[in-house]
Formats: C-alpha cells, sequence, structure tokens
C-alpha cells in the first residue's frame, strides 16, 4: 500500500518568533518514505535539524511577523495490515525490565502517577496481567472520556482528564499512559499521522493524533484508548513521555494558527 501523508499549517505572528518543530516522520518508517518529507517553509526561512533526547527528529526556525505556513508532502509504503494484536505478550517483572524502559513507569507532567495509583489498583487490580490488562484500561479510558475538539485544553492533566471525562486524543492517552504506568507497565506517548483506511465513512477531516506503546513481552506494541481499534495507516511522528516532551509545533512567542491541514491518503492502484 502506498500512502499520500503531509500537512499545512499556517500562523500568524506578531514578532519574528522562534519554534522548534516535530513534523518529520520517525526514524524508524524513514526508510518507508520514496521521497524525504522536508519540512517547507513560506517564506523561507534557515531550518536547523538535531535529535532530541528519545531520538526523534527535531526541526529549530525563527518564523518572521505576518503570515508564515509550514508544508510537507510525501508518499510512504506501508504493509496495509492493521495494528499488531499480541494477546499472549507478558507483563515483566519491574526487575527484570530493561534499564532504558525504567523511564517510562515513572510519572512526568501530564501523566500523575502518584494521584492516580490507588485508583488504578481498585479498578484494574483484578484484571490479567500483561495484554488483557493493557486493554482493560484502553476499554474504559475510551468510554469514560467523551470525545470533542471543543474540549481540547493545551494544560489538562491525565488527573483532570479522568475529573472531567472528556477531551480529545491526547487526553485519552496520557490518562491510558498514567494508569499503566500506576499497574507498573512500561507505557510512552506517541503523536504521528492516523489514517481513515479500512473505515466506513463519513470520515472527518484529517488531524494528527495521539496514542501510546506499552512494552510487553519484551518490545513494545501500539494501543490506541481515542479509538480503541487497530487501525491500518499509523505512522509514527514522534513518541516520549507526554505530550510535553513532543508537542508537534512549540513556539516561543505569541501566535495564531489560521490553517490547518493534514492529510493521509490510499493511493489506488
Amino acid at each position: 500500500m502506498r500512502i499520500r501523508l503531509g500537512y499545512e499549517l499556517t500562523y500568524s505572528f506578531a514578532a519574528p518568533t522562534p519554534m522548534i518543530v516535530l513534523l518529520n516522520v520517525h526514524y524508524s518508517r524513514v526508510a518507508a518514505l520514496e521521497s524525504p518529507d522536508h519540512v517547507r517553509t513560506s517564506p523561507l526561512v534557515p531550518i536547523q535539524g538535531y535529535r532530541d533526547s528519545f531520538g526523534n527528529w527535531c526541526s529549530r526556525l525563527v518564523a518572521p511577523a505576518g503570515l508564515f505556513s509550514l508544508t510537507s508532502d510525501s508518499v510512504i509504503r506501508d504493509d496495509g495490515q492493521p495494528d499488531l494484536i499480541a494477546a499472549d505478550a507478558g507483563q515483566h517483572k519491574v526487575e527484570e525490565l530493561p534499564a532504558d524502559v525504567l523511564l517510562f513507569l515513572l510519572g512526568s507532567r501530564y501523566c500523575e502517577t502518584d494521584v492516580l495509583a490507588d485508583e488504578a489498583w481498585r479498578l484494574f487490580g483484578t484484571t490479567p496481567p500483561g495484554w488483557a490488562r493493557v486493554q482493560a484500561i484502553c476499554d474504559f479510558v475510551h468510554n469514560h472520556i467523551q470525545f470533542g475538539y471543543e474540549h481540547s485544553r493545551p494544560t489538562r492533566t491525565a488527573v483532570q482528564a479522568y475529573a472531567e471525562r472528556r477531551g480529545v486524543c491526547r487526553d485519552y492517552a496520557h490518562l491510558a499512559v498514567a494508569f499503566c504506568r500506576c499497574m507498573n507497565i512500561p507505557a510512552r506517548y506517541c503523536t504521528g499521522y492516523i489514517s481513515d483506511i479500512g473505515t466506513p465513512p463519513p470520515h472527518s477531516a484529517g488531524d494528527f493524533a495521539a496514542w501510546m506503546e506499552v512494552y510487553l513481552g519484551g518490545r513494545w506494541h501500539v494501543f490506541d484508548p481515542r479509538n480503541n481499534a487497530r487501525r491500518i495507516g499509523r505512522v509514527l511522528i514522534a513518541q516520549g513521555r507526554d505530550a510535553a516532551d513532543v508537542p508537534l509545533t512549540h513556539t516561543f512567542g505569541p501566535n495564531t494558527l489560521t490553517g490547518f491541514r493534514v492529510w493521509t491518503d490510499e493511493i489506488p492502484g
């Protein structure tokens, strides 16, 4: 399967403003790109790339005053299969986890494990450890939170999402990540593209999305508490402890987002 993917983001700035953007396909999928997914700007500005502490590719730039856009358009090859199900993937004892995984057991900016620990064990303590426990967490979060773009708030934490019972995909991911960590299951926050390929219409407007990966059976596995379904054409951009580590765009000054388009379209044939 070939998927055309890209975006066009337009901002209005009152003054020159530094930005960090995480919009490139994750290095684990770069080999599947048919052409580089370079970040293009209008007007043109110098871009400097670097890798963050999680290995994600980041771009630094200074947006000029006025209208400013970020765009990319590329094609990626995909196996056309939905997210893997590994129902027999077991949960590791904490003392047996690889050292580089331990970070994803700890609380973070948006995932307050210390506050949610007792509630997590009350809700999920009797579930079978491993894959079934993570799926139980996703089922709960999927049904507990009401989705709505009008509910979006960049400061909402997992504790607040649990109490308010509303939010967007990042809130689902934060709450599920926090619950998993409370149950001693390493979990990391992911952001990227999710296509509507294989789902019945009507389809909503394109958007970036958030989900999580959990460490079971010696490897990382995708879980999507927002959709609570295995999807085709999921393309990772970045992963970290939570959204504070991997904002798609981080601006160091006031601005207004005036245009937003994202696409992930299967190419016929």
